[in-house]
């Protein structure tokens, strides 16, 4: 038993020794890592203003080493600058600053050095740096520096002809009523060729679009050369004029009266009876329209001077085909605008004299001119033209005329089968027009012309 306890002994006395042994190693593993951890890193960057200042706070007179860190933290000293970029941290358990090289000067180290760093001179003066930035501001070439000042004055103007030339131009901005007077001179000029001529009608047509350069047109006399032009043996000079003086009259009734006066309307007319080229006639057409639009005493005057019969003429004349539109277009409006402006409330331009405005267009009696001429039997003629814009014109005038040409309209011989005709095409072109989306289309405006004048032929 003796023997038995005494092994028991020495076994706990062996454990127990082992314990203590690991105990301790444990101890001395925990105080190592607790001694590592005690260095505190503080991330710090040179470009901050705090660092430069404190770079700065050695004095001025005195050398500073540049400390060259590396990837390894390194102990740094109080007399020793660091670079930018660097990192410093404090180590508290020693309590000395230690730097090493940031992650961005990383990425420019080569072969130990860092890029476009001056490792020849490990150090520098604050006097030296002082220098270097004084030459950088200053330049250090002063030749050439004049060289390049030299090549700018030379690209530039001086600021003195630059204001000359400003002064220059300013004198030779011309307003619109000197250029007018210029082109008329340049016009009405014996010296002037043709073409001359032509190009002042041309600038003229541009300027008068404007009510006031087409009063002061007349002002300067222009509009009375104009008006004779268009009696010059050269067609071009007749087809300029023509233009300009519709440009010049339309919408602006003062104007108009002065053209009306001048005798333009009868030159007009007689351009359209006699045989002109077509270009010539389709701006002819274009100043008649202009000079009786909202002007009943031109219109009154038309009729007299038997113009109605001048346009039936040449809506039947072979080879001016193009021309049938412009002049059912002048008649519908003719007809139209009366009918607006006989209406209470309807006056397109309202102004103390509306009962003698009403007075002269009673005075226009356009209708039964329109019959006794034979348009009861033209019009229907454009039906069978395939531009819808003429079909839908005629259809407008045929509506217009239906007081007056009922008789005439129920006996023509194709206008019965032509509107049936019409009805079915456009009835299928109004589907297409619903088929993409278009409830109220232009083809659905055509149809209800068609419609209505079915309605109205049927009830007669």
């Amino acid at each position: 038993m003796a023997t038995i306890r005494t092994m028991q002994n020495k076994r706990s006395s062996t454990l127990g020794l082992v314990i203590a042994l690991w105990l301790v190693s444990l101890q001395l593993v925990c105080a190592q890592n607790m001694k590592s951890s005690t260095a505190l890193s503080i991330k710090d960057s040179t470009d901050d203003l705090n660092d430069v200042e404190e770079t700065q706070s050695y004095a001025d007179d005195e050398d500073l080493e540049v400390f060259r860190p590396t990837d390894k933290w390194q102990t740094l000293k109080p007399d020793q600058a660091v670079p930018a970029g660097s990192h410093v941290r404090l180590n508290l358990q020693t309590g000395q600053k230690e730097v090493k090289l940031g992650e961005e000067s990383l990425k420019y180290r080569r072969d130990g050095n860092r890029q476009g760093m001056n490792t020849n001179n490990p150090s520098f003066t604050a006097q030296e740096l002082k220098e270097a930035l004084k030459k950088l501001k200053e330049g250090t070439d002063d030749s050439e520096g004049s060289k390049q000042e030299d090549a700018v004055r030379a690209r530039f103007k001086p600021i003195e002809e630059l204001k000359k030339d400003m002064e220059a131009l300013d004198m030779l901005v011309e307003t619109d009523i000197q250029v007018m007077r210029r082109l008329l001179n340049q016009f009405n000029s014996t010296n002037s060729t043709i073409e001359e001529k032509i190009t002042a009608l041309f600038d003229l047509e541009y300027l008068v679009h404007q009510v006031d350069n087409a009063q002061n047109l007349v002002s300067m006399g222009g509009m009375q050369l104009v008006i004779h032009a268009l009696n010059s043996t050269d067609i071009r000079l007749q087809e300029s004029a023509a233009f300009v003086l519709g440009s010049a009259v339309s919408s602006n009734p003062s104007v108009q009266v002065h053209a009306v006066e001048g005798g333009a309307l009868q030159k007009l007319l007689t351009l359209l009876a006699t045989q002109r080229p077509m270009t010539v006639k389709k701006k002819v057409l274009f100043a008649v329209a202009s000079l009786m639009r909202h002007f009943p005493f031109a219109q009154g005057h038309f009729l007299k001077l038997g113009g109605v019969q001048m346009l039936s003429e040449l809506f039947q004349t072979p080879g001016a085909e193009a021309l049938r539109l412009r002049i059912i277009t002048i008649l519908y409006d003719m007809i139209i605008e009366k009918e607006l402006i006989t209406q209470v409330g309807l006056d397109l331009i309202p102004d103390s004299s509306h009962q003698e405005r009403l007075q002269q267009y009673a005075e226009v009696s356009l209708l039964p001119v329109l019959e006794e001429q034979g348009w009861c039997r033209l019009v229907p003629e454009l039906l069978a033209s395939p531009e819808h814009d003429w079909r839908e014109k005629a259809l407008r005038a045929l509506l217009a005329m239906m007081a007056h040409c009922q008789s005439q309209f129920k006996q023509h011989p194709t206008l019965t089968t032509s509107l049936t005709e019409l009805q079915n095409q456009y009835k299928e072109l109004v589907l297409t027009e619903q088929d993409v989306g278009e409830q109220d289309g232009y083809f659905g405006e055509i149809l209800a012309l068609v419609d209505s004048i079915v309605v109205k032929m049927q009830q007669l």
